[in-house]
């Protein structure tokens, strides 16, 4: 294994990662704050990669819902496949995210969002989060929310979003935002040799030789639809059990405990480093999986814990924190959204108002 560390933007990183999972094929359409992203696949999909000795298929399509019925073809044919765009541009692929999921296909999909409602600015925001973790499209169904809080992460979760993506026959989405995408931090990169892709002895790659494959979402017989649904609602409780991802720091004596992910738990640990040198007891948890959104973390020793959730939209992962806690302890929010960041002063000024 060949290491090296360079210095790269998130959305670069992602890409990568990606690239180093043996992703093979890419579709997307250009829109900010992702353009980093498409464009260095469009640079190096097409190159022999260190371990891949063959040279991958870029696509810039010509519209978003394209690209993500072009990866739904790709997907089906076995190969590791994966789309990027930003918040409205992930609002045109809902109905191929939905086909895609009925289909029980490991597509990969990144979204680095900005600020909304329409169209909205190019500033970053969390204002996706109820759209990626409640299933953005029509029908029952969920896809992996994993949001990166550093650069480094967001090379190890686009590599590690190929792998659940294959185990669990589903969609994989990489939650991002225009600040991760864009920053630039030294990232360690472990060149290995890239392993095939496990046999899909459901893909459609042909039939000679045994009987052929059927990749559909389409369940007209009575009781079929229930049935394909049923399975997938197995697989999800599946990963509820066995894939929560989170960080915690400082848990055992926090008396207030911040809940964020991705660029927003950066600005609360900085926060949390102020408040703790002047004596304040405050904790983090961050969670990294946003579905399955992690409970474990909230089951603190300390019944008497408050908890303030931060992001960078008016509310939506403060719904699920509310049900972790299940009514026990107080939480509080502090939310901004169209583009605003809260800062690290209106942080430590909300904590000790709470303290």
């Amino acid at each position: 294994m060949l290491k090296k560390k360079v210095l790269i933007s998130g959305n670069e990183a992602i890409a990568q990662g990606a690239l180093q999972a043996g992703c093979s094929f890419y579709a997307g359409y250009p829109i900010t704050p992702q353009n980093e992203l498409i464009a260095y696949m469009a640079k190096y999909m097409p190159v022999c990669q260190p371990g891949r000795p063959t040279k991958g298929v870029f696509i810039q399509a010509e519209s978003e819902l394209a690209a993500i019925n072009m990866v739904y073809g790709a997907c089906a044919a076995g190969v590791r496949a994966m789309t990027s765009s930003s918040s409205p541009g992930i609002s045109l692929m809902q109905e191929g995210i939905s086909y895609i999921a009925g289909a029980q296909l490991p597509a990969v999909i990144v979204n680095i969002m900005r600020g909304g409602p329409g169209l909205g600015n190019i500033a970053p925001a969390q204002s996706d989060y109820f759209q990626a973790t409640r299933g953005g499209g029509h029908g029952d169904y969920h896809l992996i929310v994993l949001a990166p809080g550093s650069v480094q992460e967001a090379y190890d979760l686009a590599q590690t979003s190929f792998d659940l993506a294959d185990k669990y026959r589903i969609s994989v989405m990489i939650l991002g935002d225009g600040i991760l995408g864009q920053m630039m931090e030294p990232v360690q990169l472990a060149i290995k040799k890239i392993k095939a892709n496990t046999v899909k002895s459901w893909a459609l790659t042909g039939c000679k030789g045994r009987k052929p494959n059927i990749v559909k979402s389409f369940f007209l017989r009575e009781g079929a639809l229930e049935k394909a649904n049923l399975k997938l609602q197995r697989s999800y409780e599946a990963i509820r059990k066995k894939e929560e991802r989170f960080e915690g720091l400082f848990l055992s004596d926090a008396k207030v405990v911040l809940v964020a992910y991705g660029t927003m738990a950066r600005i609360a640990k900085s926060a949390i480093s102020q408040l703790r040198l002047a004596g304040k007891k405050v904790g983090l948890i961050r969670p990294i999986s946003l579905w399955p959104f992690p409970q474990k973390p909230f089951n603190l020793k300390n019944k008497k814990v408050k908890y303030l959730v931060l992001e960078m939209s008016y509310g939506q992962m403060l719904e699920d924190v509310k049900l972790a806690v299940g009514g026990r302890n107080q939480v509080e929010f502090l939310g901004r959204s169209g583009g605003g960041v809260p800062s690290e002063e209106q942080i430590i000024n909300k904590v000790e108002k709470i303290l």
